[in-house]
């Protein structure tokens, strides 16, 4: 769970001069710390701050807290001088809370309270933008980068837009603390798919675990009869295992699953990118054509898996994952212009969580491009609206590409790999070529429902470039 800070605003001279401001600003942001734990974090609420002296101490305490994200609550008006040094103290993304109580003020009820002394406590308890254009101001000219939720206490999308900027700083926190194992090389050629390591750890902070075939192998050779039998239960519970399926092919992804299972607990690894060959009828040949089974597993229970060493892809779907959406493995596989669609798929793995119907583990006598033969999965993602994420290596940065879609019925390839059609609004064609050009490899992680706000606000929090297509 991430910890959010949470601070008010207002001026210690206002509160002798009108009775019940301060308590019922101090309400407002109740109900404002109450919204955010219900969104799943930590609030760590200090109250409000209303001179240059409360918000050094205020800021120690955030500080000393260690909070993933900082909400500026616009209470009232305050001095940007009691503001900016909480905000230099806390280092951190800072969102500032433009929220009126309500929206509009009752003008005439307003007008009839007959006292302008009361009726200026009323207005400043309705003020917060007057604060709004000072601090932007303060924070320009000190470098502070920051950004706005602007509404009222009643208004869903205010919710939303909070509840967003709490989803991304989790999945700041959780790239951030994740494990990423890298298991074999490269595809050899596939330029588009290599990646700096050190861009990769420093946009993200993941860790990156560098991972042995031998140790693989290790595991696999001590697997007990028990553990495959329970393992192809698994295969059975989780999957449509198809008549054609040979035993000898789910024991051997059986051993093999069981194995990267292990693999994965040993280094505590959050995600994985692989891809192997080895010389015909090698034991590590016999390892990597057994695998997508075992990986889509590891895919469906928020260990994603990424093929052909595709560690930025692993990236993609782990941000994915983490957002609760899944994040399935995918590469272009055709158009149908007929339809205005694009089909994306790949063998493997897949995300079993989001799929469309039942999932297929099926034979294949022929790995595309790949050596050996096994099993894979035949599925397709859940129809309705989709996103595609693909994290990119550019050349002076790495950045994050984004399009949301539709999952559309219609034919499919029975080819026994993950194959899927989607729609996009701004058409195929127009797809293909803004997506293409922006660089990215091509694989692409495939989520549930529509994120892209969510995606440009983790941009925003890992001060990473979002460039979004549709």
């Amino acid at each position: 769970m991430i910890k959010v800070g949470l601070f008010g605003i207002g001026l210690d001279t206002y509160w002798p001069q009108f009775d019940g401001l301060l308590e019922r600003l101090e309400g407002y942001q109740k109900q404002i710390a109450t919204k955010m734990e219900g969104f799943g974090a930590e609030v760590v609420n200090v109250g409000l701050v209303d001179s240059p002296v409360v918000a050094r101490e205020k800021a120690q305490v955030l500080k000393t807290e260690d909070v993933d994200i900082l909400f500026l609550y616009v209470s009232t008006y305050a001095l940007s001088s009691t503001i900016l040094p909480v905000v230099q103290k806390v280092k951190c993304p800072v969102i500032i809370l433009n929220i009126q109580p309500v929206a509009a003020i009752d003008y005439e009820s307003f007008n009839k309270l007959g006292d302008r002394g009361k009726m200026t406590g009323e207005w400043l308890a309705h003020c917060q933008a007057c604060s709004v254009p000072e601090f932007a101001n303060v924070f320009n000219r000190a470098g502070i980068d920051y950004e706005f939720v602007t509404g009222y206490l009643d208004e869903q999308a205010v919710w939303d837009d909070i509840q967003d900027w709490i989803d991304a700083a989790n999945v700041a926190a959780v790239m951030r603390n994740n494990r990423l194992g890298v298991l074999g090389h490269y595809y050899c050629g596939m330029l588009d798919v290599y990646s700096d390591l050190t861009k990769q750890a420093s946009a993200f902070g993941t860790h990156i675990e560098i991972v042995e075939m031998c140790e693989v192998k290790k595991y696999r050779d001590a697997v007990t009869s028990t553990e495959i039998e329970n393992k192809i239960e698994e295969f059975k519970t989780t999957f449509e295992v198809i008549d054609a399926c040979e035993q000898e092919e789910l024991v051997r992804a059986a051993k093999t699953s069981i194995a990267l299972d292990n693999l994965v607990e040993n280094h505590n690894l959050g995600s994985m990118a692989y891809y192997y060959e080895g010389e015909t009828a090698n034991d590590y040949e016999n390892i990597v054509t057994s695998v997508i089974a075992g990986n889509t597993l590891l895919t469906g229970k928020n260990v994603p898996v990424a093929g052909e060493y595709e560690v930025k892809n692993a990236q993609a779907m782990k941000i994915m994952d983490a957002f609760g959406v899944g994040g399935s493995f995918s590469e272009f596989y055709a158009m149908d212009f007929n339809d205005d669609i694009v089909m994306l798929g790949h063998d493997g793995p897949a995300h079993f969580a989001i799929a469309e119907g039942n999932v297929q583990l099926v034979p294949l006598p022929v790995y595309h491009g790949k050596p050996g033969k096994g099993l894979s999965i035949q599925m397709t993602v859940k129809h309705g609206p989709v996103t595609l994420l693909s994290v990119v290596e550019g050349k002076d940065d790495v950045f994050l590409l984004v399009a949301e879609g539709e999952s559309v019925d219609g034919p499919v390839l029975h080819i026994g790999n993950t194959n899927s059609r989607y729609r996009f609004s701004i058409g195929a064609r127009a797809f293909m070529n803004e997506w293409s050009k922006q660089g990215p490899s091509h694989h692409c992680a495939i989520g549930v429902g529509h994120i892209a706000n969510k995606i440009e606000k983790l941009g925003t929090i890992l001060n990473l470039r979002v460039v979004r297509i549709c």
